[in-house]
């Protein structure tokens, strides 16, 4: 397995952050990862808005005084002295002068080195509430997100003064270098809290290569509209952020629109863009984007997204007639392409999509699914179709491919894409991070990028050594849409891009095993539970129950 290093702009680098994972994990003892998770993220949220805080307040002690001009009498009787100038220091215990600097005000009794001079009180938890609260009560912005819920059994005394103790001896450079620290520790326990949640993680957490693929090959534009009807803890709109600034952009050059129905995961998305100094729109409160739309009127020059896969029961029956169902209502069993139809309803007239689905959508053809596929085929807003390799996900085993979509493939700033889609097999990619885990390599991302761009025709960066893009036997091949037509409108790369010749070592008999393994084993549980839920309903039915 390649062993990678990964380091932050202060040094920092992931043996930091797994050090402090192992530490506050042990803490967590017999305390479920689920709750467990809104304990250890709000803390850190407190530790990062009150760093802020005390910053902005140590500078406006030492600000330079403004001279005020002296007032003069308008028609002196007699000779008088002009009033001595006064002196004007902004106040640095005045809220708006925080929230006039996008600073968050936190009130005396909530700033950390409060909470953290009283560890070892017994009251503590009741007092990280009651910061919490106050915290709200202060800054209209963060009303309804932060977490109170400290003051319950299991967490008061050791374990709570002691996560406090840990958290506070996360050293802290300057206010960029600062927001960097905590901004990845937050992203590190996001992605372990994730994992140790398993099928559940993937509720809240987009693999981190799989989000960085997805931006790096959509490349947002300074100025342009990012919308993510499903958002989870916000990574797609931390990752484009971080994006456009390392493509020479300017932190808060995108207006970023999010949606997210679970309220939990809702808070952590806004606490997630707010320790990064992220602006964002997830609207007032949690919500379903098929059933309350909060941005129906927006058209987004980028949808990013990683819907929940193979949704059911997801309300159809209320929907039969929504304008979205452009190529026709979605099965009431499965969500995919209600998904897909919501993304397309909310591109703009030039906009780019890409998001995340499960590999069926790509072949299916009951329920009119196959319906549905062939008129946004033949629609021409099929740009690009990357088949991923199984074990990215936390949430599920199975493979998962990426789509991404043109609304206008005759857009003038990349070259007349009209009636082709490109096909990328990047199934063989990627390496096994843990036993039952996989990641794409930055290596292997960036060649899925170059692949697509060049064959888009992005113009080529100065330092870039991308080529004119040629077909790749095994990996990818522009195809005309005659040819996916006759193919009965199939979407899935390895249909088209052929078999790459053996160039090295092939993949052990053993690990395709354990493909197939994980993947019957998902299969099977579900139908365990399918079984499950039939016994209670007839169980139900039975005459006398």
């Amino acid at each position: 397995m390649a062993k990678r290093r990964d380091t932050t702009n202060n040094g920092a680098n992931l043996g930091f952050e797994a050090q402090l994972w192992a530490a506050a994990d042990k803490l967590r003892s017999n305390m479920d990862a689920a709750e467990y998770k809104h304990v250890a993220l709000g803390l850190l949220f407190l530790r990062y808005i009150s760093d802020a805080f005390e910053r902005r307040h140590a500078e406006l002690l030492v600000t330079p005084v403004t001279p005020v001009m002296p007032v003069m009498p308008v028609m002196p009787v007699m000779p008088v002295m002009p009033v001595m100038p006064e002196h004007a220091r902004p106040d640095p215990e005045d809220p708006e002068v925080y929230r006039r600097g996008r600073v968050f005000w936190v009130p005396p009794a909530a700033r950390w080195r409060a909470i953290l001079a009283r560890a070892e009180d017994p009251g503590l938890g009741a007092l990280l509430d009651a910061a919490m609260a106050a915290i709200e009560a202060h800054n209209p912005a963060l009303q309804g997100v932060l977490p109170q819920i400290y003051q319950r059994p299991g967490l008061e005394g050791r374990l709570l003064g002691e996560l406090v103790r840990l958290f506070g001896g996360i050293g802290l450079g300057d206010d960029a270098l600062g927001r960097d620290v905590l901004g990845r520790v937050y992203e590190y326990f996001l992605t372990r809290f994730a994992s140790t949640e398993g099928k559940n993680g993937g509720q809240f957490y987009t693999p981190r290569s799989v989000v960085q693929l997805l931006v790096a090959m959509l490349a947002p534009r300074a100025g342009s509209s990012v919308y993510d009807p499903a958002c989870g803890s916000g990574g797609m709109f931390v990752q484009s952020e971080r994006f456009l600034v390392e493509h020479g952009g300017q932190h808060g050059d995108l207006a970023l629109y999010g949606q997210e129905s679970n309220p939990t995961t809702w808070r952590l998305a806004r606490m997630n863009l707010a320790i990064r100094g992220i602006a964002g729109d997830l609207g007032p409160e949690h919500a379903d984007s098929f059933h309350r739309d909060l941005h129906a009127e927006l058209r987004a020059d980028y949808v990013l997204a990683n819907p929940p896969f193979n949704t059911k029961d997801w309300g159809a029956p209320r929907l039969q007639d929504d304008p979205r169902w452009r190529f026709g209502a979605p099965p009431a069993q499965n969500a995919n392409f209600a998904w897909v139809q919501h993304i397309i309803h909310h591109m703009a007239p030039r906009g780019l999509a890409g998001f995340v689905l499960a590999n069926g959508a790509m072949t299916a053809s009951t329920a009119g699914e196959g319906e549905i596929r062939r008129g946004i085929v033949e629609a021409d807003l099929v740009d690009c179709m990357v088949a991923l390799p199984p074990q990215l996900f936390y949430s599920t085993q199975i493979p998962v491919s990426l789509w991404l979509l043109a609304r206008d493939k005759t857009d003038p700033r990349l070259r007349n894409r009209q009636g082709e889609v490109l096909m990328i097999d990047a199934r063989d990619l990627g390496v096994m991070v843990d036993r039952t885990h996989r990641e794409l390599l930055p290596e292997e991302v960036n060649r899925i990028v170059d692949h697509y761009h060049s064959w888009r025709g992005d113009p080529v960066p100065k330092d870039s050594s991308r080529s004119t893009y040629a077909d790749v036997p095994g990996l990818c091949r522009s195809v005309p849409l005659a040819e996916i037509a006759a193919l009965g409108h199939v979407l899935a790369p390895g249909r088209y891009v052929g078999s790459a010749a053996p160039s090295g070592p092939q993949r052990l008999f053993a690990d395709e095993l354990a493909d197939i393994d994980a993947i019957l084993r998902e299969q099977l549980a579900g139908a365990a539970a399918l079984d499950q839920q039939l016994i209670a309903l007839l169980d139900h039915l039975r005459p006398g129950s």
